[in-house]
């Protein structure tokens, strides 16, 4: 298996977890902010994928899925369109409020294909390739798009965590 292909199963991951975790939740479950303060499973998945998003139309030079498929306007959330929830309040992880999680999952899987589309064509001299130097040591093209994989899995991990923490009854595969 190359690197490449190592990177495209990474990348479906979330979205295969994100499936469990949405899996038969009530609109209560799915926006419950722990304590009234911790980040919602909403959130987390909402965030997950903007991120992801924005860091990989911003690597491939594309616009990203949120505004070029109009999920701006589906989640209708009025954030600037390059937002994506760093450094968010209680607040404002509240205002993150999604009735349906076919939206969540929809947006996900969209952000999903994009990024696998990104990295089918990569060669190893592609994800070599330095993309930012004002780290030391500088990033690479790999390293980024593992940084945006991996942000994407522990938000997800957390999400899944959530979804335990306030349906005790809830027992995914993860």
């Amino acid at each position: 298996m190359s690197a490449n292909e190592l990177l495209v199963d990474a990348a479906q991951r979330p979205a295969q977890v994100a499936g469990e975790v949405l899996d038969g939740i009530t609109e209560d479950v799915l926006n419950c902010m722990p304590e009234g303060k911790h980040n919602s499973i909403a959130w987390l998945i909402w965030h997950a994928a903007r991120q992801q998003d924005m860091q990989i139309a911003h690597l491939f030079g594309a616009e990203q899925v949120w505004t070029a498929q109009g999920w701006d306007r589906k989640f209708d959330l009025d954030r600037d369109a390059n937002d994506f929830g760093f450094g968010d309040t209680p607040e404002d992880v509240a205002r993150v409020h999604v009735t349906d999680p076919d939206l969540l999952q929809g947006y996900l899987d969209s952000v999903t294909a994009a990024t696998v589309d990104y990295l089918r064509p990569l060669s190893d001299a592609d994800l070599d390739e330095i993309i930012d130097e004002s780290w030391d040591p500088p990033v690479t093209r790999g390293v980024r798009i593992v940084s945006t994989i991996d942000d994407a899995a522990q938000h997800l991990g957390q999400a899944a965590y959530v979804r335990g923490l306030v349906q005790d009854t809830w027992h995914g595969k993860y």
